[in-house]
């Protein structure tokens, strides 16, 4: 199988996604359940537009030198700073071609084969938090269960789950308390207090991962309530109309907290090129979301593998082109924002 056969899979098995040749937001905005944006979708359209912004510095004037693009997370060696992002209730989203446990099982092999780890999601049937969790067990417990702000009993047994499959970490997307449609499902989600979160991540041992950050004073009260790491991210666009971007806010959550806490970002990214300029203006590792949908529905454990080798290819060859002969080199003067 070869990318564009991949591709062409994915168009046959998804229902809801068109397979743009530009993943950017714009056909299918609005659609939820779906994979669009709220609605205008600005948020989603922004999130990619805003990173064709971000312009990459060409230096190769030095030494040659071999090229490390690994990183160090969870106390394990990733093979890339990229991340399956948190996709859950299939069905409902996507397409019926896959169950949850299917799904789950392509991005959590798949990226394992490739030397990185999927981030897995949560939902209203226990099953799309359970099912995603037995893949993981399955697989030595490399991946990281990601659970709704549901009501605290609710997080601390999902937690309890998670520790028994020994899973690299945990999140909470708790920008999913805007999900209105799981309310109308019956499970309502909120905000958490600083003091809540607290409980909930003192309550393990486990890296526990906050997703869904997107100011400098929500990073600080990360900080505050003990988190191992947050993730940038708007959800997708798919919770909150016309936000910024994740790549413009990213360099001063960074500036504030980095050193203090792991930061991942998601949004709009599509390519290594575009990890490139994450690590550039601040974080640590990305994690990419509807891609890596159409690699699963496209390819199985075979096309989610191929999407993440693609990925790390782009990342080293763009280091090889700018100088940075490991992660930590990348740096701000490696790029240049254009409006």
């Amino acid at each position: 199988m070869d990318y564009k056969e991949m591709l062409l899979n994915a168009k046959k098995n998804i229902r809801t996604c068109r397979v743009c040749p530009e993943c950017n937001g714009r056909a299918c905005r609005g659609e939820i359940p779906g994979i669009g944006g709220k609605g205008t979708g600005s948020g989603f359209i922004r999130n990619y537009e805003k990173l064709r912004e971000v312009k990459i510095n060409m230096d190769t004037i030095y030494s040659p030198q071999e090229v490390d693009t690994s990183i160090e997370l969870f106390k394990k060696r990733f093979k890339y700073p990229i991340f399956a992002a948190p996709i859950g209730d299939v069905k409902l989203n996507y397409s019926d071609v896959l169950t949850e446990y299917e799904y789950q099982k392509a991005v959590v092999v798949g990226c394992k084969n490739a030397g990185t780890a999927a981030f897995t999601g949560d939902g209203v049937k226990d099953h799309v938090f359970n099912e995603p969790l037995e893949v993981i067990g399955e697989n030595d417990g490399w991946g990281i269960p990601t659970i709704k702000p549901w009501k605290k009993d609710e997080i601390l047994r999902k937690i309890r789950l998670a520790e028994e499959k020994n899973t690299l970490a945990v999140a909470m997307d708790i920008d999913a308390a805007g999900l209105a449609l799981l309310g109308m499902q019956g499970k309502p989600v909120s905000p958490k207090s600083v003091d809540d979160l607290k409980e909930i991540i003192g309550s393990t041992k486990l890296p526990f991962i906050l997703k869904g950050i997107m100011t400098v004073g929500g990073a600080l009260k990360a900080v505050e309530a003990g988190a191992y790491g947050i993730v940038i991210s708007n959800h997708g666009g798919r919770v909150l109309d016309e936000t910024p971007s994740t790549i413009e806010v990213l360099p001063k959550i960074s500036e504030e907290v980095r050193g203090r806490l792991k930061i991942f970002v998601d949004g709009g990214f599509r390519s290594g090129l575009d990890v490139f300029k994450a690590v550039a203006l601040g974080a640590d590792a990305v994690l990419i979301g509807r891609p890596y949908s159409v690699a699963a529905y496209g390819g199985g454990i075979e096309g989610v593998g191929l999407y993440t080798e693609k990925l790390g290819k782009e990342l080293h060859d763009v280091m090889v082109m700018t100088g940075a002969k490991k992660l930590s080199e990348i740096n701000k003067d490696m790029v240049t924002i254009v409006k």
